[in-house]
């Protein structure tokens, strides 16, 4: 038994190195998104527009909303892991911690670079926490829920899903622009890319394939 503790423990410290690499990066992805002002991803469009609403800074509004999203698992039955909790806080922190910092993007160069670079990092953030296997973060579970309860296809209910939550957002005076069609267009296949490159050897789903209601189907089938 004693032979083996060494080993697990360096699996379980790569994992956790994985998760919260993943998360700080899909933090600041997020933000360069709201930086570059072309648009948003769908929930970034709702946070945005709660922010406008009400003042609050767009992560805290991040993380309420991530929250509230967890509490929809209850009735769905879904269970939630060390992954799912820390994606509702350290995600949000992590984009009022980098929009602090960032300076403002001028002129539409910049603009879309800071855009395409959001794009690409938030697909690697999506390979790093989903391979690290530590549970789905709350929207990702929110659809894979909603597929077993519904006995819908997961595509139907992610998009059922992002659609209203694009409107409502949109309506509260979130970004909604050229930045959410590249992010709706490319994010499948950043993500396909980077859980192939970080997968773990004899891992589930190391080889990338995707079988059943998993939330990697929730973010890839689209």
């Amino acid at each position: 038994m004693y032979a083996n503790a060494a080993p697990y423990r360096s699996s379980v410290v790569r994992r956790l190195v994985r998760l919260y690499a993943g998360l700080v990066l899909y933090g600041a992805s997020s933000a360069l998104l709201v930086v570059a002002g072309l648009g948003l991803e769908p929930w970034g469009v709702l946070h945005q527009g709660i922010s406008e609403l009400t003042g609050i800074a767009i992560g805290t509004v991040s993380i309420g909303v991530g929250a509230l999203v967890l509490l929809l698992w209850i009735p769905l039955r879904q269970r939630p892991g060390l992954g799912t909790v820390s994606n509702v806080f350290v995600v949000g922190l992590v984009i009022d911690g980098t929009l602090a910092v960032v300076p403002e993007a001028h002129g539409w160069a910049a603009r879309t670079a800071v855009l395409v670079l959001g794009v690409v990092l938030n697909g690697a953030a999506t390979g790093l926490y989903i391979t690290a296997r530590f549970g789905p973060g709350p929207r990702d579970g929110l659809m894979t829920g909603l597929h077993r309860a519904t006995g819908r296809s997961v595509r139907l209910a992610r998009t059922a899903v992002e659609v209203a939550v694009v409107a409502a957002g949109f309506a509260l005076g979130g970004s909604l622009g050229i930045g959410t069609l590249v992010y709706a267009l490319a994010i499948g296949p950043l993500a396909q890319f980077f859980l192939r490159l970080f997968a773990i050897p004899g891992a589930p789903g190391a080889t990338g394939a995707v079988a059943g209601p998993s939330p990697v189907t929730a973010i890839l089938r689209r």
